[in-house]
């Protein structure tokens, strides 16, 4: 491990390097320049100093000379300061536009979901997004300012060194305590931002919950404020503690480091001034030699603080770096990618197993089943069942722990995946309603489409909710949230917030903006829908699955008899399956469950008047 440490440093530094070379590299020279002369000022200005003051003890030297580059340099002096962090903030915002764009297309280019819904993952994630994009930045920027004290505390030794060597011994080592107690607390520093990052998501989910919109009915129907909040300030209370205990640290350690900094000048300055009483010094060497301390001291306290500023960047940059680097998450095609051919035969899952990760148990167990092509299979089962988690399996977001999923035959773990999913179209159960305009919402289904109203209206139609679209005040250019307008009920330009039933049928739209599919998954599309609207959009299903394999997964068994096949899915096993007449004949698991519904029915209607 140890030995890794060194190779991963400095592999993190080439990173670095390369991202701000890459991000501005105009930029990133000049910043060099700035530093290198922002170092020597200070130096130059001490000795200019020393030499006016020597000259106006000895009169009828010439002073014009000096007297001009110490005027020249202090401008410098003056400019400095506001041009350094113009440049530096120029360099850190393309490095981090530049990291961030690949920290968001390394997560876009993860093929499957592994890594996505693993905690941890999901931590170094959140720390790669906070801090990620920085750290690149403050490495950069930790590193000149280095560069930049390095050279002046250089000018300024030999200047001392020159006045009384034996002054190196004492400013050395109060550097080097300095130096390594700033290390030290740039690793509890790393750490501590490690340990808030879980609590940090949780405070942040608290605080969304008592914003969100899709969460305020319950919030207030339950009363839930009350709890979020205290549970917000909870996790807040813990990381300000955590923090708080870090700044304490921080306080003590660099207000030792000071006061040793300031012993050590007041002990030099008071054997210049004793020496100059004894004319071993002129009033200039004494004028310099303060200034020499002063600068060694400024040059020291500028490479340690670049120096913990760098090594925590550094450590946190490490978070970055494992998103950038991640491994894919699907096993690329063994050999030559097969090219994925339109569906004849069928989609067969074949004896799979399948489980999140080792030490968790098994969500499917044997399962065997086949979606031909052209027709239409039912899966049914209890929450928990499996179902939604062979959805996955078939858009290859996962692959199987044990046996394979076949398409015409075909292992999917030999097919190009953008291929794969370019040929499914589905609606999940958790659809996602994007704050977007209407076709947007119905374009991201294929983006190639986005500009093409005449599909995404064709799409509507066929979910039945172009009518609804239409009527909004901007017709399909109507923003669908109120999360980024002001309200302003003479604004038709206001956001419109659709009911749950019209979200489902933009969200199935979306899938059926995919018309050039060979597999079509329906997980639950009809949940939010009344009876009457729920058999009519069937219907229109019906229709637009001819010629497509079909996946239909539902509670309402009504909704399911018409497939091929019907599917019983039980403790992630096959418990039955058939059609509908043969599953209620064999009176098993599909018959109770489907007896069950229908009586429920039948005594509503004998309830009713």
């Amino acid at each position: 491990m140890n030995e890794e440490r060194p190779r991963y440093a400095a592999g993190s530094l080439r990173a670095v390097a390369e991202l701000a070379w890459s991000a501005g590299r105009g930029r990133l020279l000049l910043r060099v320049v700035l530093a290198v002369v922002a170092s020597a000022v200070p130096v130059t200005l001490a000795w200019l100093t020393k030499t006016i003051l020597d000259g106006l003890a000895e009169p009828g030297r010439p002073l014009l000379v000096p007297v001009l580059l110490l005027a020249l340099a202090g401008v410098a002096a003056a400019v400095l300061p506001h041009a350094v962090p113009y440049v530096e903030a120029e360099l850190q915002r393309a490095i981090d536009l530049l990291c961030r764009r690949r920290l968001y297309a390394a997560v876009a280019r993860l093929p499957g979901l592994r890594h996505l819904e693993n905690p941890r993952f999901q931590d170094r994630l959140a720390l790669a997004g906070e801090t990620g994009s920085s750290g690149p930045a403050e490495v950069v920027g930790g590193t000149l300012a280095g560069l930049q004290g390095t050279l002046m505390l250089g000018g300024f030794l030999g200047t001392l060194a020159v006045l009384n060597a034996w002054m190196l011994l004492p400013v050395g080592l109060a550097g080097l305590v300095a130096l390594h107690g700033q290390v030290r607390l740039s690793r509890y520093r790393a750490r501590v931002h490690g340990r808030l990052g879980h609590a940090t998501r949780r405070e942040f989910f608290y605080a969304q919950l008592l914003n969100s919109t899709s969460a305020a009915k319950e919030v207030r129907l339950y009363g839930l404020g009350g709890l979020f909040g205290a549970r917000m300030l909870a996790e807040l209370r813990w990381i300000n503690a955590q923090r708080r205990r870090m700044d304490r640290r921080e306080l003590l350690v660099q207000g030792l480091h000071g006061a040793l900094g300031a012993v050590v000048a007041g002990a030099g300055l008071v054997w210049a001034v004793d020496a100059a009483r004894n004319g071993r010094l002129t009033v200039g060497d004494v004028a310099m030699f303060v200034a020499a301390v002063a600068g060694v001291q400024d040059g020291l306290a500028i490479m340690i603080s670049s120096a913990g500023r760098t090594h925590e960047a550094m450590l946190l940059f490490g978070h970055y770096r494992h998103v950038v680097e991640a491994e894919p998450d699907l096993a690329a095609p063994r050999g030559r990618a097969r090219t994925v051919r339109p569906l004849r035969e069928g989609v067969e899952l074949r004896d799979v197993w399948f489980r999140y990760g080792d030490d968790l148990p098994w969500v499917l167990r044997g399962v065997s089943l086949t979606i031909p092509a052209g027709g239409t299979a039912a899966l049914v089962g209890a929450n928990g069942a499996g179902k939604s988690t062979l959805v996955k399996l078939l858009c290859r977001f996962y692959d199987p722990t044990r046996g394979a999923v076949l398409w015409d035959g075909v292992d999917l773990r030999e097919l190009p995946v953008e291929e794969l999913r370019r040929r499914i179209g589905g609606i999940f159960q958790d659809y996602v309603c994007y704050d977007l305009t209407a076709a947007d919402n119905i374009g991201l289904g294929d983006p190639a489409a986005l500009g093409d109203r005449d599909r995404i209206v064709a799409a509507a139609r066929r979910a039945g909710i172009h009518e609804a679209l239409a009527a909004l005040p901007r017709g399909y250019d109507t923003m669908l949230s109120r999360a980024f307008d002001v309200p302003a009920y003479d604004d038709p330009g206001t956001g419109v917030l659709l009911s749950g039933g019209q979200w489902q049928r933009v969200a199935l739209a979306r899938a059926l903006l995919r018309d050039r599919t060979d597999l079509l998954i329906l997980d639950e599309p009809s949940a939010g829908l009344d009876a009457a609207a729920e058999a009519e959009l069937h219907g229109r299903m019906r229709e637009h699955r001819a010629g497509r394999a079909g996946l239909l997964i539902s509670h309402r068994l009504s909704t399911v008899r018409d497939a091929d096949t019907i599917v019983v899915l039980a403790d992630g096993r096959v418990a039955e399956h058939g059609p509908h007449d043969a599953l209620l004949a064999a009176g098993g698991r599909y018959a109770r469950l489907f007896r069950l519904q229908a009586s429920g029915y039948q005594e509503q209607d004998r309830a009713r008047p």
